[in-house]
């Protein structure tokens, strides 16, 4: 089977439900048992409907949530879990349940060391175009989420090539917020590839009256703003006729196409290196003899990659962090700070399953196969799907093909990252003879949404009535004063902290949402 899907199958034989989730997640499966019932569906708020399941916040997945943006393996609501991707699940009448991994992206000889670079570039464009062919199989109207990035105008090449008719593209902006668009970009690609192209124009305003219903439409607070636009631009896809669109995600995660995973490469291949192999009393006394520094200036991020140094911990988590447990120490409460340690056992447990699966994987290797387990599916994949089933739109994931991500996820390090400096070395050079050398080597913007002026300006007070004033917040989990500190660092202009206070309203929006 190739594609997507959450499946369950009834054996009436041996009296037993087979379920099972895509091999890397772009579909969800959630589930429960309740007093003998095994209640599952695609949505956590069909769960919510069945008269045993009672909506509760699942303490001990907030701190994945305050790390990552989004919960891990189990779920936000208490004794409701998450299917991983690529694994399935059996229950029979006796309630055993049994949950099993079929597919991981790492092989145990994961290596392809024998193709040359060029040969390398060849199967990359080779199997997208398989894949964006297969993927193409429909009845409906189809078309691309532009943006003008790589990824985004490779789509529309490539199905251009395959179509004798115009490829639909669609493409969102702010209105008076220049520097976070790409509208030149994208126009520049739909003129080139003479596409049906279609644009939105969005400020706060037009945002403000549907926070809520984003809240709703997701199941599970996640903390992307990117879910905003997105959002506007499933609707105007809808509205133009449009049922089933194709996507650029996963290939910055398998291309290393981030900056925070080039910094990481780089970084654990030398200062980290060189400090964790100092005694644990020297790389103590350098942590705690340098805390207040970090502390009285704020950059706990840069606390946070000491400490995990000093404790033996994970260089790379997934993602760059909102929270990370250095902020977490201040932001929960004394009684509840001793959750701040959950991320760090989330974060390593990836890289102890991808040594398992290969012994010989390097660090780059455990680092996209964590991308591939937790940030991917549950953050990014999650909010394409959801956003777009709110106004019925299918997305298709052509860079998550399983040949393709086996292929890519094999490729040498030396190849991928020759200089420790490029990303996408690789897709650059195997798309050149496609697209222009402007869109290829263009810096890399990447698709966002303006929260830090939104939560500074139009935004501030609504957002500080929602966090303080909710019943989440009264419940004692969160340090009120360190809260407050983020609003006036936010507000002073001194730091951009818009990332951290729209995930402490998008959280507390949940809970008033789903919980009361």
């Amino acid at each position: 089977m190739i594609g997507m899907w959450g499946i369950a199958i009834w054996d009436e034989e041996k009296k037993e439900l087979f379920c099972v989730r895509d091999r890397i997640g772009i579909k969800p499966f959630y589930y429960t048992i309740q007093n003998g019932s095994f209640i599952f569906g695609s949505e956590i708020k069909s769960l919510l409907l069945h008269p045993d399941v009672k909506a509760e916040i699942n303490i001990r997945e907030l701190p994945n949530y305050l790390n990552y943006g989004i919960s891990g393996r189990e779920t936000l609501f208490k004794n409701i879990y998450k299917l991983p991707p690529g694994h399935f699940l059996k229950i029979n009448l006796k309630g055993e349940l049994t949950i099993k991994k079929y597919w991981s992206p790492l092989k145990p000889d994961s290596s392809n060391t024998e193709l040359t670079p060029g040969e390398i570039q060849k199967e990359v464009l080779r199997l997208l175009r398989q894949s964006i062919k297969d993927r193409m199989m429909s009845d409906v109207p189809f078309g691309v989420f532009l943006s003008g990035g790589i990824d985004s105008s490779l789509n529309v090449a490539l199905m251009a090539e395959l179509m004798n008719r115009p490829v639909d593209t669609f493409t969102v902006g702010f209105k008076e917020l220049e520097k976070y668009n790409e509208l030149e970009y994208a126009r520049t690609i739909a003129k080139l590839y003479k596409t049906n192209h279609h644009e939105i124009m969005i400020d706060s305003k037009d945002v403000f009256p549907v926070l809520e219903d984003l809240v709703w439409h997701e199941d599970e607070p996640n903390a992307d703003p990117v879910c905003m636009p997105l959002y506007f631009l499933s609707k105007l896809t809808r509205d133009s006729g449009t049922t089933v669109i194709q996507v650029g995600e996963g290939s910055d995660e398998q291309f290393i196409g981030y900056k925070w995973m080039l910094r990481d490469y780089k970084f654990y291949n030398s200062y980290w290196k060189y400090f964790t192999a100092l005694p644990s009393f020297l790389r103590k006394t350098a942590y705690f003899g340098t805390k207040p520094f970090f502390k009285m200036s704020n950059q706990l991020l840069a606390l946070e990659y000491l400490r995990r140094a000093t404790y033996g911990e994970q260089l790379y988590w997934s993602g760059v962090p909102i929270f990370s447990p250095s902020h977490q120490e201040f932001l929960l409460s004394e009684k509840n700070n001793y959750l701040k340690e959950i991320p760090a056992i989330y974060a390593d447990m990836y890289h102890r399953e991808a040594g398992l699966i290969n012994d010989k994987s390097s660090y780059l290797q455990k680092m996209t196969y964590t991308e591939l387990q937790q940030r991917l599916p549950e953050l990014l994949l999650m909010r394409v799907d959801k956003i777009g089933m709110a106004h019925s739109i299918e997305a298709r994931v052509p860079f998550l093909d399983h040949r393709f991500v086996e292929f890519v996820l094999s490729i040498p390090d030396k190849y991928k990252v020759p200089d420790k400096r490029t990303s996408k070395h690789i897709l650059k050079k195997a798309v050149e003879s496609i697209l222009p050398h402007d869109i290829i080597y263009r810096q890399k913007q990447g698709f966002w949404a303006p929260v830090n002026e939104w939560l500074r300006h139009e935004w501030k007070d609504y957002a500080y009535s929602v966090i303080f004033e909710s019943r989440l917040m009264k419940e004692e989990i969160f340090n009120k004063n360190y809260i407050n500190k983020i609003f006036k660092l936010h507000e002073s202009g001194k730091q951009n902290l818009g990332l951290e206070l729209f995930s402490l309203l998008t959280l507390n929006l949940w809970y008033k949402t789903f919980i009361g």
